[in-house]
């Protein structure tokens, strides 16, 4: 067991750059990382890793190991998973992508529901607007939006991602109700920090980006313009599922409705494997059966 320990805190320096990243991805002390790559090199009498004050690099000897070892230790991964399937219950630790605003609003909730009817299993949901290399980051399963470019991925249809554009009703008393994609140009308009002239306000219907104003309120969050409009600092482009709530009281209202954005589609996307384990064919499963309940009536 010391042996497999040793390895994979070589294969975690190499893989990582350093000893400092290392020690945090096997929840260890940099100092014990560096015993036992010194363990390993004694062991096989041969040097693996050229180290200075600043950085380390591989020997010859070094790489040759490194492939070795670190196809050595997925097959160890391999052996404990299969007795993980023979469990009848999911168990283990599943981590989860999912887009920042469907995550919050869709799949943190299903994910705890989840969690309650399965205890056994450790749910890691990681927000984030960036496609995750499932396997390189080690993630079971990952939600996305829009159109799929990775073949060697399982993909399920899990619902549809709308846009909808409102605005508070004192907003909508003292500045009217716009009726065509041409009146934005006399409203104030919030925007997202990432967003520009070319992917910002596409709505539907219209082949280029409409004409805007300046913003005047801009924010790097969802959340941050939803609040932004209901206190009536403008018009609010954003996904249904985060203003769903406030549609339904009245505190934000719809306009525009016939020039919202195409939806996009939203799926589940996970590895292929013959045998999945129970927590991720379970997790698929739920999210399947319950999304459309979290979706806006």
């Amino acid at each position: 067991m010391d042996k497999l320990r040793s390895m994979e805190a070589f294969v975690a320096v190499v893989e990582a750059g350093n000893f400092t990243e290392a020690a945090q991805r096997l929840e260890i002390s940099a100092v014990m990382i560096g015993k036992y790559v010194r363990r390993l090199e004694e062991r096989l009498g041969v040097r693996l890793l050229e180290r200075t004050t600043r950085r380390q690099s591989m020997t010859d000897a070094g790489r040759v190991f490194f492939e070795d070892a670190r196809r050595a230790l997925e097959q160890v991964r391999i052996a404990e998973t299969s007795i993980e399937r023979l469990r009848a219950s999911p168990s283990g630790t599943l981590r989860v992508s999912a887009p920042t605003t469907f995550g919050a609003c869709v799949v943190a909730p299903l994910a705890a529901t989840f969690q309650r009817t399965f205890p056994h299993v450790r749910v890691e949901l990681e927000l984030s607007n960036r496609n995750v290399d499932l396997i390189d980051e080690g993630f079971d399963v990952a939600v996305r939006i829009g159109e799929l470019d990775d073949a060697d991925l399982i993909a399920k249809p899990l619902t549809m991602y709308r846009m909808v554009i409102c605005a508070s009703p004192a907003y909508l008393a003292q500045h009217g109700r716009p009726e065509t994609p041409e009146d934005l140009i006399a409203h104030q308009c919030l925007a997202h920090t990432v967003w520009n002239r070319r992917n910002g306000w596409k709505l539907g219907g219209c082949d280029a980006p409409n004409s805007l104003r300046e913003p005047v309120f801009t924010c790097n969050d969802g959340n941050g313009l939803r609040a932004a409009a209901i206190a009536g600092a403008g018009l609010l482009l954003q996904p249904e599922v985060l203003v769903a709530s406030d549609l339904a009281s009245g505190t934000l209202e719809q306009v525009l409705q016939a020039y919202s954005p195409k939806p996009h589609p939203v799926h589940i996307v996970y590895r292929q494997d013959r045998r999945p384990l129970p927590k991720l064919t379970r997790f698929v499963a739920h999210l399947l059966e319950h999304a459309a309940e979290r979706e806006p009536s």
